[in-house]
């Protein structure tokens, strides 16, 4: 008996995506400066960077990465459980504890591991999980990956949440919700998911990975903007990646939590640590987002310029009071030659296609950041406005 090729097989459903226009391709940057980006030689103005607040490139996180690599290397060389745990690692746990008001933190190495880990770690086979179904999908995976009943509500729909809830009224529950929406850019129902947990004995978890550092008090996320305390929302995970513009990601909560993800989170425990230095440079990072708020008010002012013009030219977006603002599009191959033709413009806006965002809703996902000028977003608007015409 002769068995399928499972290359052959790969092969195949690639031609697939290719036939359907859904084909993913990697492409190199030359260089950044700023919000501009080098591309095969040509200078694009970025809108694709989740760089919120304009830190990545920030001269204060260059000098403190240099000077800690300088006393530490540029690798732990082990994981935290076997000497990779350094000093650095130790200040940004608890600074980032002190910023989202929960007692410990953990650091993971990024986002997709940190929600790997959790939901692993906290879920037993049987169990129950409720999930939003515009989640990200590393929160799908880690209930999948976790054994659990897996139960997904309509986007946003808490009623829906309560009647997945009430189809096991004797299981253990986690109610597990993107904090900000990575594809759309809205905020989840934060309030009424907690109050949903709170009468019906679950444990509420968020992911607030586009939610930090661009909203509530000193950005310290959708949480804190929402009022929800640890005892509200007992798992906050968050990554660093985005508007602290570094790497990795982290788990806040109760010491019990934090001390069980020590013991039975895989992904932490058999990891190697971040480099020490980069925990340094965060550390500066989550310094300058709750101390300079010029950059979260000047971000305000561009997504609001940004809707205004939208809506004066006609063009269809999403409802998103955050830095991500999708243009819809629809097709598949009408959002792809939209993103090419802004790129002939000048332009790097990727086309966000199925399997990514549900079929027939391919859009342009524009990225706005503190780092980007007022002229900038107008001369986008009017680019979008002619190639969408």
């Amino acid at each position: 008996m002769s068995r399928p090729d499972l290359l052959a097989r790969l092969a195949a459903a690639q031609a697939d995506r290719a036939q359907a226009a859904l084909l993913r391709r990697l492409r190199t940057v030359d260089a950044v400066d700023g919000t501009d980006i080098v591309v095969a030689g040509r200078r694009l103005t970025g809108f694709a960077s989740n760089d919120y607040l304009g830190l990545a490139g920030h001269p204060e996180l260059v000098e403190a990465l240099a000077t800690a690599a300088r006393r530490w290397g540029v690798g732990a060389g082990a994981a935290h459980l076997l000497g990779g745990h350094r000093e650095e690692h130790a200040a940004l746990e608890e600074a980032l504890a002190r910023w989202t008001g929960r007692a410990r933190a953990l650091l993971f190495s990024t986002g997709y591991m940190a929600n790997l880990g959790v939901l692993q770690a906290v879920l037993a086979r049987g169990d129950l999980c409720v999930q939003d179904k515009l989640n990200h999908a590393c929160l799908i995976d880690g209930a999948h990956l976790a054994g659990a009943v897996l139960r997904r509500y309509p986007h946003a729909d808490v009623a829906a949440a309560q009647r997945q809830l009430d189809t096991a009224p004797a299981a253990p529950a986690l109610v597990a919700s993107d904090g900000v929406f990575s594809m759309d850019g809205d905020v989840a129902p934060l309030p009424a998911l907690a109050d949903l947990c709170r009468t019906h004995g679950a444990s509420l978890m968020i992911d607030d990975a586009h939610g930090l550092g661009v909203l509530g008090p000193e950005g310290a996320g959708s949480l804190a903007e929402a009022g929800l305390d640890e005892a509200a929302a007992p798992i906050l995970m968050a990554t660093l990646g985005k508007a602290l513009g570094v790497a990795g990601a982290f788990v806040a909560g109760p010491a019990a939590l934090i001390e069980g993800l020590v013991q039975f989170a895989r992904p932490h425990v058999y990891t190697t640590a971040m480099p020490p230095a980069l925990a340094a440079a965060t550390r500066v990072a989550v310094r300058l987002a709750r101390e300079e708020s010029w950059r979260r008010q000047h971000l305000a002012a561009l997504i609001a310029q940004f809707r205004l013009g939208a809506a004066q030219r006609g063009l269809a977006l999403a409802a998103s009071r955050t830095p991500i603002q999708p243009v819809l599009v629809g097709a598949s191959d009408a959002a792809l030659a939209a993103a090419q033709a802004l790129e002939a413009a000048g332009f790097f806006v990727p086309a966000i296609r199925p399997p990514t965002v549900p079929a027939g809703s391919a859009r342009l996902r524009v990225t706005l950041s503190a780092a980007h000028r007022q002229s900038d977003v107008e001369r986008l608007l009017d680019a979008l406005a002619r190639v969408l015409r």
